[in-house]
């Protein structure tokens, strides 16, 4: 074979291979991408908000102390259940029995000082009332001085009398001032509940708080009675919520129990607000505080725990809907129907780029009919977990492409489609 033949062979192959490398590519073209598909049904459909926060009892008191002392007695343990009334701890005093005692001493001398003010204020009435009388039995035995000087005595007195009083009721004050110090040694409990945090020891020192230091946080009673969950919720979530709903709640320390509850509080401003995000320069989300009273709480419940809530926002009972996974944005002009010719094409896309440069884009998902999809726009309603209700554009019964998400993505409308074969499990 000459060198002519050669090459004559080899344009030949190259033409074959080249021929059936086109034959494959469009076969493959024509088949479409592997989809998975799914009839519409009609379904029951709640949708969720779901948020984390932590365990918190409705009324919790943190007691600490008014005066200094040390820790006498202690009465309680931490997980103590205590009655209101209850002594929970006593220190020691011994300064403020020493300090009412002061108080007591200076209240009757201030009552012994009132009553010697007292008997000089009816010593100068008398001495004045006598001049007086022999003033007014012979003007000259009485001097208009003596007169003057006598009255002037009677007022001072009177003056010094009324000092006296006034000191009287700023000893009394001492007397109760001091009394209630002393009361104050002894904490009783504020309401019935359980102690659930005891900061201090028996033989340690309280102290009151200042200007700079918040003092001593001797410990916490809290009603486990009634026992609230507190999450963050997103800003974008809040106006779905109401007071009221129902709320499905799971806590770390149960994985085995779902707790239910209801929405009784929503917070009405941010939990940091914008300003304060400015002043630190850093940009948070914006989150509300929400929240959930349990119903039926265990006694087995502790504060601080972690929790998350779903809130039931809305139900819909037997619906129609369609996977979540499904629904797509595509521009107006997608909703056109397309043919396999190439004289459509180039009219759909003169129609896209010039007539509706700046068309909308369209909520939609696409519909397998006759082994080509086309795109459809819906309406949606609410959203399940992995379905959303549809309220228009969409029967049940229709086949949909659901998946996977690159697909539909990447799916034009009269594009063919084939079925995505599921392994053998």
């Amino acid at each position: 074979m000459n060198r002519r033949q050669n090459i004559s062979v080899a344009v030949i192959a190259i033409g074959l291979i080249s021929t059936t490398a086109g034959w494959v590519v469009n076969r493959s073209r024509n088949r479409g991408p592997e989809v998975r598909l799914e009839e519409v049904g009609r379904r029951n459909l709640v949708a969720l908000v779901t948020a984390s926060g932590n365990v918190r009892p409705r009324r919790t008191v943190d007691i600490s102390s008014d005066v200094s002392a040390r820790v006498e007695q202690l009465l309680v343990r931490e997980g103590d259940d205590v009655r209101a009334g209850q002594v929970l701890l006593r220190l020691d005093p011994t300064q403020f029995q020493a300090a009412l005692a002061r108080a007591r001493a200076e209240f009757s001398q201030a009552q012994a000082q009132a009553s010697l003010q007292e008997a000089s204020l009816l010593r100068a009435k008398r001495d004045h009332e006598r001049l007086e009388k022999l003033s007014s039995r012979d003007s000259m035995l009485v001097s208009l001085q003596q007169l003057q000087d006598a009255t002037t005595d009677v007022e001072v007195a009177r003056a010094s009398l009324d000092a006296a009083l006034h000191g009287i009721e700023q000893a009394r004050a001492s007397v109760e001032e001091a009394d209630d110090r002393l009361a104050k040694t002894v904490f009783r409990a504020p309401m019935e509940g359980k102690v659930t945090r005891l900061q201090i020891e028996e033989g340690e020192t309280v102290i009151i708080g200042t200007m700079n230091n918040p003092g001593s946080l001797i410990l916490t009673i809290s009603d486990l009675g009634v026992v609230e969950i507190v999450v963050q919720v997103d800003e974008t979530n809040v106006p779905e919520l109401s007071i009221g709903d129902s709320a499905l709640v799971k806590i770390d320390a149960f994985p085995k129990t779902t707790f239910t509850g209801q929405v009784t509080e929503i917070g009405n401003s941010a939990i940091r607000p914008a300003s304060s995000q400015a002043v630190t320069g850093q940009q948070a989300a914006v989150d509300f505080e929400v929240v959930i009273t349990l119903d039926n709480p265990p006694i087995t419940l502790r504060p601080d725990l972690s929790a998350t809530a779903e809130i039931i926002v809305d139900t819909r009972t037997d619906v129609t809907a369609i996977p979540i996974i499904a629904l797509t944005v595509r521009p107006a002009s997608d909703t056109l129907s397309q043919t396999s010719t190439e004289e459509n094409k180039a009219s759909n896309t003169a129609i896209m780029v010039g007539a509706l440069p700046t068309e909308p884009e369209l909520d939609g998902v696409f519909r397998l009919r006759g082994g080509r999809a086309s795109f459809v726009p819906v309406e949606v309603g609410i959203a399940g977990d992995e379905y959303f209700e549809v309220l228009s554009g969409i029967e049940a019964g229709d086949t949909l492409v659901a998946g996977p998400y690159t697909a539909i993505r990447q799916l034009q409308a009269g594009d063919r489609v084939r079925r995505l074969e599921t392994p053998p499990t």
